[in-house]
């Protein structure tokens, strides 16, 4: 672990919400991680959320879960993803990365403490662990605390109030709240506005930023959190689809990914 949690999302630029980035690794290729990498901290990007893949996830659409699949018929792995995250380790000054891994696919072949030891000496910033089943997360709790990882939690508007508090309670890098139910790339039937409750619901209980995802396409969408007081966008189909896009049309997708970024800005980044 390379950076406090209190990072996150601190050197935003001000009047504007963070901005976090979904991308599964190894889609595009894994040699153009350190690229993005580069691209995205140049840009003042806040965060990376990197998926190490994996198949048939039930809470992403089809761009998403294609993208999976492009990336685990390359063999991707733990293994690979933080191999390279350590190259570009001193490359970053602003930008930092965010660890998604699934618990079946991931973790629960090898054990979660050998997981959580082998990740505290990694260049990742946070963790985010997708289907852990409810019964493990006490010890899952007690092992990012103990080895000083800084974890994402996950929480929907209609979660009861006994789930959105665990939420808040242990989020320790940002609390992601899940615009609604339903599939990545979905958008809100009635847009983002009926989030504000629930933002003031757990603004009283987190002490980390509240980062909104799911359905945010473009910056009439990231100024729209703005306004409901979110600390931070996460942008996933929207990037994911334009790479995608490159990689059919053999362009490139380092840069499909810096038109989508400059887009959801309507003025240029400053420091």
């Amino acid at each position: 672990m390379t950076s406090p949690a209190s990072g996150f999302f601190a050197r935003r630029r001000a009047g504007e919400p963070g901005l976090a980035l979904f991308l599964n690794a190894g889609d595009p290729p894994l040699g153009m991680l350190g690229d993005i990498v580069q691209m995205l901290d140049e840009l003042r990007v806040d965060c990376l959320e990197l998926a190490v893949p994996f198949p048939d996830s039930c809470t992403d659409g089809p761009v998403i879960r294609r993208s999976a699949a492009r990336a685990l018929r390359t063999g991707v792995d733990l293994a690979a993803v933080l191999g390279v995250l350590d190259t570009v380790r001193a490359e970053r000054t602003h930008l930092r990365v965010a660890l998604l891994v699934d618990w079946s696919h991931t973790i629960k072949p090898d054990s979660m403490p050998e997981f959580i030891a082998r990740l505290a000496e990694s260049a990742a910033d946070a963790l985010l662990v997708h289907g852990l089943p409810p019964r493990l997360r006490p010890d899952y709790y007690r092992a990012a605390r103990e080895h000083q990882i800084p974890i994402i939690t996950t929480c929907y508007p209609r979660s009861s109030v006994p789930v959105q508090a665990q939420a808040a309670a242990h989020a320790s890098a940002y609390l992601y709240l899940v615009a609604h139910y339903g599939r990545s790339g979905s958008r809100p039937a009635v847009g983002f506005g009926e989030l504000t409750p629930v933002l003031g619901a757990l603004r009283a209980q987190a002490t980390v930023p509240l980062a909104v995802g799911f359905g945010i396409r473009d910056h009439r969408d990231v100024r729209a959190l703005a306004e409901i007081g979110a600390d931070a966008a996460i942008i996933g189909s929207a990037g994911v689809e334009r790479i995608e896009h490159a990689l059919t049309h053999h362009t490139d997708p380092v840069q499909a990914l810096a038109d989508v970024v400059q887009a959801l800005r309507p003025t240029p980044a400053r420091d």
